[in-house]
C-alpha cells in the first residue's frame, strides 16, 4: 500500500472511530478490524501517531491499535503475522526520536516498545539498549525523560522473563549497563537535592521523577540481574547508598510540605527506597545478611524512636514494619532444632538478629507497638461514631498487613511475640496487671491504652496459654467490665468480647459457657451498634467451637436468635447483613430441629431480604447458605417455605440468568437438602427440574451435586418423575458418558442403579439405550474396577429383577456380536467370576450372588457349564454376609433389614432426613436386604437337584473344588 495515500484513508477512519456516534465508530471499528492483517497497516499506524501535529484522540488510538496489533501478529508464528522487513522498519521507527511531547502518549509508546523488546531483545534488535543509553544522556530535558521511561519499562518487562536461557540474557544485560544506571541515578539524586533548596517548582518536579524512573531502573536491575548480588561490589554498593539516600529524602519531606506538588512524588520516591529492600531480602535472603543490621537499626529508629518524629508518614511506616517483620520471620534465617544441620549463612544471619533483638530492645518495641500502634485513632473513633458498620468491617485478612498500618502493626506483633515470646510475655503480663480492675470513664486515654493491651492479650492468645488463667481472668475481671454500661466504657466492653472470641477456641472452660452466653444476651441488648456487632461475631466462635454443648446453648436460644434477628433487621450495609446472617447460619446449623419454634420470623423477613438484595449477588449467597441450614433445621416442615424456596432455587441454577455466575453452586446446595428434606414431590418442585439439562450440558464442577439432586428426585416419588424426565435424563447421559471421566462415569451409573432399584420392572426399558454399553463393558473386561463393579452392579439388577428385559437384552447384543445368546450368557459369567474381586460394596457381592443363583435351575448345558464358578462366588457372598450366632452355632444373612429396625440416634449424629427415611424403605423391598442368601442357595440348589435327578445333581457338585463344598455345607447346616 502507498504509504501517503494509505496514510489519509487510515487517518479518515481512525478520526471516525473517535467519534461519539455510534453509526460513524461501528463502521470505523469494523473496518480498522480488518485491515488488522493487512501488510503495511503498522507501519501507516506508526507514521500517525509519531506525527505530532494530528489530534490527540487519533494518535491516541493509532497506539493502542499498534499495541494490540504487537500482542496478536508480531510473533513470527502468529497466523497473519507481520513481515521481517516490516517489523524491522517499525523497531527503527520506534526508537528513532524520544519526543512525544504528550504524557499519556509517551507511557503508551514505552510500553509497546517493551512488548516489541520483550519478543525481540537483544537478538533481533540489538541496537535497542545502546539506543536507549545513549539517548538518556541528551541534555534535552523532554528527550531525556522519554528515553529513561522508555529504559524502565524495557527492564521491567526483561526482568519478567522466566525461562533459564531469557534469564541468563538478562544477567549479561544487567551486567553490562550496572554501573552505568547508578551513575545515572546518583546523578538525577544529587542535582534533585541541589535543586530542593532553590524555588523552582518545575526543575525540582522534574529531576524528582528522573531520580524514580533512574531508582525504578535500578530496583529491578538489581533485584532480578545477579545469581549471586552479594558477590557484586556495585551492587552491595548501591543498597548500603540505599539508606543514605533514604535518611536524606524524609529530610526532604520537612521542606517539602503536604501541600507541595512534589509530595505525592517525593513519599513515592521514598516508598520505591524500601521496596528495593523488601524486594532484594524476598529474593535473595543470604545476599541481604550483610544488610540485617543496618536494616533493623534503620526501621525500628524510624517507627519506634523519636527519629521518626516530624518526617515518616503512614506508607512509609508500613514499608518499615514489614521490612522487620520479613527479617524477624524469615526462615532462611531460622537455624535447624539440630544447630550443626544449619548452613553457616543461617547461622550467622541468626547471630545478628540475635545480637539486634536485646531485652531492652524487644521490650521498647512490644510497648511501643501496644501503647501507640494500637491505640484507637481519633479518625476511628469518628468513624465509630458517625459509621459504626463501617468501622466494624476492618481491613483484615489476605495481605492487607503489606498496606494498611492496623493490620500490619498487628500481624508484626504476633510475628515478633510468637518468635521471642519468652522475652515478651511478661512484658505484656505487667502491662496487663497495671490495669487491673475496672478504669475511670473519664480517663480516655488509660481507656484506650486498655483497648490496646487488651487487643495484644487477644493476638498473642495461642503463646499465652501456659501464662493466663484465663477462666479465672474471666470471672474476676473481665465479666465485671461486660456490665459497665457507660457509654463511654463501649470500647472496653467491645474489645472484651472480642478477646474473649480470640481465647474461646484456646483456653475456656466449658462450665463457663452459661455465664457467657447470659453476658452475649446482655451485650445483644448494648445501646451501641458496634459492640453488638462485635458480641454476634464472639457468639459465631463459641458455637463454632469444638467444645460447644447444644444442651448448655438450649436455655438461651429463644433470647440468642430473637435479638440477632433484631440486628439483622437493624444493620444497613450488605456486608453486616452477610455476616449477620453467617451467625445465624451457625446458630441453626449445631441446633438443627430444636430451632424449629424460633424461625417464624426469619422465615417472614427473608423474601424481602431477598428482594431487596436484587443488586448485591454476595448478600444472597448468605441467604441462600441461611435458607440450607433453615431447611435441614426444619426437615418436613421446610415445604411450608416452598412459595418463597422454589422460586429463589429456580432462579439460583438457570444458567440463562446473569446471577448464576454467583448463586449457582449454593443454590444446588439448596435445591439438594429441599429434596433430601421434602415429605413429597409437588409440581412446583418437579417443574424446577427443567433447569437441569443444562446444568448437566455444563459438565462442570457442580456435576457430582446435580447427580445427587436426579437421584433425590428418584428416591422421592420415581414413577412420576421418570415418566416426565426419563428420556430426555437418557440421551443427557448417553452424551455426558461420551466424554467423561472415570469417576464421571461411575457417577451416572449410580444413577442409573438407582432407577432399576427404584422401579425394577420399568427401569431398564427406560434407560435401554445405555444398557448396551455396560453390556459390552463386561464382555471387553472393562479394565478400571470401579466402572466394572458398576456395571456388573447394573446388569445383575437387571438379570435378578426382569429376567424377560435380561432375555431381550441378551438376544440383542448376540446379533451385534454374531454369537449364540447361551454362549453370549457364558463369556458374562465368565467374566463376573473373573472379575468378582472388582467389587468391594458387600451389598454388590450379594446381589451378584443372587443374580447367577438366579440362572437356576437349568438344564441349559452352557449354565451347567458355569456352575462351578457360579458356586463359587455364592460362597463368596455368603462369607461376604453371614455371621454366626456364638450361643446357637448357627448362620444369620446380617444384611436382612426389618421394619422394626430403627437405629437410635445419638445426640451428636443428626436425625435421618426424610430421604433417609425414604432410602430405608427401599432397602426394605429390594431382595439384597430382603431375601436371605443362605435360604436363595439352598432353594436353588434343591430346584436344581430336582431338575437332574441325584445322580446328575452329584455330577455336577463334582465339578466343584473340595473344599468349597465344604464350606458350602458348613453354611447350610440346618435346612
Amino acid at each position: 500500500m502507498d504509504l501517503n495515500s494509505a496514510s489519509s484513508i487510515v487517518l479518515q477512519v481512525l478520526t471516525q472511530a473517535t467519534s461519539q456516534d455510534t453509526a460513524v465508530l461501528k463502521p470505523a471499528e469494523e473496518q480498522l478490524k480488518q485491515w488488522e492483517t493487512q501488510p503495511g497497516f503498522y507501519s501507516v499506524l506508526l507514521n500517525i501517531f509519531t506525527n505530532h501535529s494530528l489530534d490527540v484522540n487519533v494518535r491516541w488510538l493509532a497506539v493502542l491499535y499498534f499495541k494490540n496489533g504487537i500482542d496478536r501478529y508480531w510473533r513470527r508464528v502468529a497466523p497473519h503475522a507481520l513481515s521481517e522487513e516490516e517489523k524491522s522498519t517499525l523497531r527503527a521507527g520506534l526508537i528513532a526520536n524520544f519526543n512525544e511531547p504528550v504524557n499519556q502518549i509517551a507511557t503508551q509508546i514505552s510500553v509497546l516498545i517493551a512488548k516489541v523488546a520483550r519478543l525481540d531483545c537483544p537478538r533481533q534488535w540489538p541496537e535497542l539498549i545502546p539506543t536507549l543509553v545513549e539517548s538518556v544522556k541528551i541534555q534535552d530535558d523532554l528527550r531525556q525523560h522519554r528515553a529513561l521511561l522508555t529504559f524502565y519499562h524495557v527492564t521491567k518487562t526483561l526482568a519478567s522473563k522466566r525461562l533459564a536461557a531469557d534469564r541468563k540474557l538478562f544477567y549479561d544485560l544487567a551486567s553490562g549497563i550496572y554501573s552505568f544506571t547508578c551513575s545515572l541515578w546518583n546523578h538525577h539524586t544529587d542535582t534533585f537535592l541541589q535543586q530542593i533548596c532553590t524555588t523552582d517548582e518545575t526543575a525540582i518536579s522534574n529531576s524528582l521523577e528522573r531520580t524514580l524512573l533512574s531508582l525504578k531502573v535500578l530496583r529491578k536491575l538489581t533485584v532480578h540481574g545477579f545469581v549471586e548480588p552479594h558477590r557484586n561490589i556495585e551492587v552491595m554498593g548501591f543498597l548500603h547508598a540505599v539508606f543514605e539516600r533514604l535518611k536524606q529524602f524524609l529530610e526532604c519531606s520537612r521542606t517539602i510540605g503536604v501541600d507541595n506538588a512534589c509530595r505525592d512524588r517525593l513519599e513515592k520516591t521514598i516508598i520505591l527506597f524500601t521496596k528495593v529492600l523488601l524486594d532484594f531480602l524476598d529474593q535473595h535472603p543470604f545476599s541481604f545478611t550483610s544488610l540485617i543490621q543496618r536494616s533493623l537499626e534503620f526501621a525500628v529508629s524510624y517507627v519506634f524512636t523519636e527519629a521518626g518524629e516530624g518526617v515518616v508518614f503512614e506508607r512509609f511506616i508500613v514499608q518499615c514494619m514489614n521490612l522487620i517483620k520479613m527479617i524477624v520471620k524469615n526462615y532462611a534465617y531460622k537455624p535447624s532444632k539440630n544447630v550443626e544441620d544449619s548452613s553457616p549463612e543461617t547461622l550467622e544471619a541468626h547471630k545478628i538478629k540475635a545480637s539486634f533483638f536485646t531485652f531492652p530492645t524487644l521490650t521498647e518495641i512490644c510497648r511501643r507497638l501496644v501503647t501507640h500502634y494500637f491505640l484507637l485513632t481519633e479518625e476511628e473513633l469518628t468513624m465509630w461514631e458517625e459509621d459504626p458498620e463501617g468501622f466494624t468491617v476492618e481491613e483484615t485478612g489476605g495481605d492487607s498487613w503489606k498496606y494498611s498500618l492496623r493490620p500490619c502493626t498487628e500481624v508484626l506483633f504476633i510475628d515478633i511475640f510468637h518468635e521471642y515470646n519468652q522475652t515478651l510475655t511478661p512484658v505484656l503480663l505487667d502491662m496487663v496487671h497495671s490495669l487491673q480492675g475496672p478504669t475511670n470513664v473519664e480517663d480516655t486515654q488509660t481507656l484506650l491504652i486498655k483497648d490496646a493491651v487488651y487487643n495484644a492479650v487477644g493476638l498473642a492468645a495461642y503463646e499465652l496459654f501456659d501464662s493466663v488463667d484465663f477462666d479465672q481472668w474471666f470471672k474476676s475481671q473481665l465479666l465485671a467490665e461486660l456490665q459497665m454500661t457507660h457509654n463511654r466504657y463501649k470500647p472496653i466492653r467491645r474489645r472484651v468480647i472480642w478477646l474473649i472470641g480470640q481465647w474461646i477456641s484456646v483456653k475456656f472452660k466449658s462450665d463457663l459457657r452459661p455465664m457467657l452466653y447470659e453476658a452475649i444476651c446482655n451485650l445483644l441488648q448494648d445501646q451501641d451498634l458496634v459492640v453488638r456487632i462485635e458480641t454476634a461475631t464472639t457468639l459465631k466462635l463459641t458455637v463454632d467451637d469444638f467444645e460447644f454443648r447444644t444442651d448448655q446453648f438450649l436455655p438461651y436460644l429463644e433470647s440468642m436468635f430473637t435479638l440477632l434477628f433484631q440486628l439483622l433487621q437493624e444493620v444497613r450495609e450488605c456486608d453486616t447483613k452477610m455476616h449477620i446472617l453467617h451467625v445465624l447460619s451457625c446458630v441453626i446449623e449445631r441446633v438443627n430441629m430444636q430451632i424449629r419454634p424460633y424461625v417464624g420470623c426469619l422465615v417472614q423477613y427473608l423474601p424481602l431480604l431477598w428482594k431487596q438484595s436484587e443488586e448485591h449477588n454476595m448478600l444472597r449467597c448468605a441467604i441462600l447458605t441461611t435458607l440450607i441450614h433453615l431447611v435441614q433445621g426444619l426437615g418436613a416442615d421446610s415445604k411450608n417455605l416452598y412459595p418463597f424456596l422454589l422460586p429463589i432455587i429456580q432462579l439460583s441454577t438457570d444458567v440463562s440468568q446473569p446471577p448464576h455466575v454467583y448463586l449457582l453452586e449454593d443454590g444446588l446446595e439448596l435445591w439438594l437438602v429441599t429434596l433430601e428434606n421434602s415429605p413429597c414431590l409437588t409440581p412446583e418442585l418437579l417443574r424446577i427440574f427443567q433447569n437441569m439439562s443444562a446444568l448437566l450440558e455444563l459438565s462442570s464442577e457442580n456435576l457430582r451435586t446435580c447427580f445427587k439432586i436426579i437421584n433425590g428426585y428418584i428416591f422421592l416419588s420415581p414413577s412420576e418423575f421418570l415418566q416426565v424426565n426419563a428420556a430426555e435424563l437418557c440421551k443427557s447421559f448417553c452424551e455426558i458418558l461420551k466424554d467423561v471421566t472415570t469417576e464421571g462415569q461411575v457417577q451416572v451409573l449410580k444413577v442409573v442403579e438407582n432407577v432399576l432399584k427404584v422401579n425394577p420392572v420399568l427401569g431398564p426399558d427406560l434407560f435401554q439405550p445405555l444398557l448396551p454399553s455396560v453390556f459390552r463393558g463386561i464382555i471387553s473386561g472393562e479394565r478400571y474396577p470401579v466402572v466394572m463393579s458398576t456395571y456388573l452392579g447394573i446388569i445383575g439388577r437387571v438379570l435378578l429383577q426382569n429376567k424377560s428385559f435380561f432375555s431381550l437384552l441378551l438376544n440383542q447384543m448376540a446379533c451385534e456380536f454374531g454369537q449364540e445368546p447361551d454362549l453370549l450368557l457364558g463369556h458374562v459369567i465368565e467374566m463376573w467370576v473373573d472379575r468378582m474381586d472388582n467389587i468391594t460394596q458387600p451389598e454388590r457381592r450379594k446381589l451378584s450372588a443372587l443374580a447367577l443363583l438366579s440362572l437356576l435351575p437349568s438344564d441349559n448345558s452352557i449354565i451347567q457349564d458355569k456352575f462351578c464358578g457360579i458356586i463359587n462366588i455364592s460362597v463368596e457372598g455368603l462369607h461376604d454376609v453371614m455371621t454366626e450366632d456364638t450361643e446357637t452355632r448357627t448362620f444369620k444373612d446380617c444384611m436382612l433389614m426389618s421394619i422394626s429396625e430403627e437405629p437410635k440416634v445419638t445426640e451428636e449424629e443428626e436425625p435421618p432426613t426424610e430421604q433417609d427415611k425414604r432410602k430405608k424403605m427401599l432397602a426394605l423391598k429390594d431382595p439384597v436386604h430382603s431375601v436371605s442368601l443362605q435360604q436363595f442357595v439352598y432353594e436353588k440348589l434343591k430346584a436344581q437337584q430336582e431338575l437332574l435327578g441325584e445322580a446328575g445333581f452329584q455330577a455336577l457338585m463334582e465339578t466343584v473344588d473340595a473344599e468349597i463344598v465344604t464350606q458350602l455345607q458348613d453354611f447350610l447346616q440346618g435346612f
